[in-house]
């Protein structure tokens, strides 16, 4: 595959004030492309003197979204759709998710090349074993089997892309880590100032905010050929003692930390299967087994499409980025 950029090129990017969106942005026009910046109401101080960011305030979970974003389209090659709830509140995933989804859709040419931002949590992890590679024909989750609302949540948001028949490519990144945001819930938990690592010797599948954004902004300058897949994820992954050691250097947190076989915490979580439903996320086999099993998280197939590496090691990466936070 290869860009197909022209003399121009202008990218509407939605939940532009997003963590990812935001990144985008700054990706974009670091490329020189003039950007469309889609918000609801959080406008970056970095936008007010560029000329090649025009802001469009619209909520796209409301129908009144469509005019504002037929205008927003025009002249526009390829759309990052970054806008997304990432919690578990349903009715918050049907507006800004789903209908948000469907409103941009019902808006879009048919020759533009649609960027979704997906996520990994797609893939039915229930039918691997540890040690197995999660690649892009791994199966994914079934309707209304996965293993939370958002995992539900993108699956969907996926479907709805797809069956618009646009140009598409579906990018599925890891747990997005940077700047404000160098912890994730892949590891295990706290308890009180005590961090619990479920221990294994899988890779964790990170990958960081400005990798993210400049395989989003490839994919917005390259033909995906139809529909294509791929799993964003980094070249340096971590374990999770790796990732906690790193992070205490770095960070000086956490202080108190120790490892639990995760093999022995799903032997407890099995045990307690008769109360699954009202017991909280990890100790529920499908979400224990989709945020903690070991497994391995290659992104070949990202690397042949579109290119790219990490900047850094691991290590160097989070030190550089909590020097930019300060």
């Amino acid at each position: 595959m290869g860009e197909v950029r022209g003399e121009a090129c202008r990218i509407l990017i939605t939940g532009a004030g997003g963590f990812i969106g935001r990144a985008a942005v700054a990706e974009a026009r670091a490329r020189g492309l003039d950007v469309v910046a889609l918000v609801r109401k959080s406008v970056a101080p970095e936008w007010a003197e560029d000329d090649g960011v025009t802001v469009v305030e619209a909520d796209l979970s409301e129908p009144s979204s469509l005019l504002p974003l037929r205008r927003a389209l025009r002249g526009c090659d390829a759309v990052i759709h970054a806008a997304a709830h990432l919690g578990g509140d349903d009715a918050a995933i049907e507006a800004d998710t789903l209908a948000a989804t469907r409103h941009l859709l019902a808006a879009l040419p048919k020759e533009i090349r649609l960027v979704l931002v997906s996520s990994i949590a797609v893939y039915d992890l229930s039918k691997l074993a540890p040690g197995d590679a999660v690649t892009e024909r791994s199966p994914l989750n079934r309707p209304g089997h996965a293993q939370d609302s958002y995992a539900e949540s993108k699956l969907a948001q996926e479907v709805l892309c797809q069956g618009a028949l646009q140009p598409l490519w579906l990018m599925r990144p890891g747990a997005v880590w940077g700047p404000g945001r160098t912890w994730h819930a892949l590891n295990g938990f706290w308890a009180g100032p005590l961090q619990v690592t479920l221990a294994s010797d899988g890779a964790l599948p990170l990958v960081h905010v400005k990798h993210v954004a400049r395989a989003l902004v490839s994919a917005a300058l390259t033909d995906p050929q139809g529909m294509t897949a791929l799993n964003v994820i980094d070249d340096d992954l971590p374990t999770r003692a790796r990732f906690v050691a790193a992070h205490r250097q770095a960070a000086g947190w956490p202080r108190a930390a120790i490892d639990v076989p995760w093999t022995l915490w799903l032997t407890l979580t099995r045990t307690l299967k008769r109360f699954e439903r009202r017991l909280p996320g990890l100790l529920r086999e499908p979400v224990l087994r989709a945020r903690i099993m070991p497994l391995r998280w290659p992104n070949t197939a990202l690397r042949a499409s579109l290119g790219g590496d990490d900047d850094a090691a691991f290590e160097t990466l989070l030190q550089r980025t909590l020097e930019s936070e300060t």
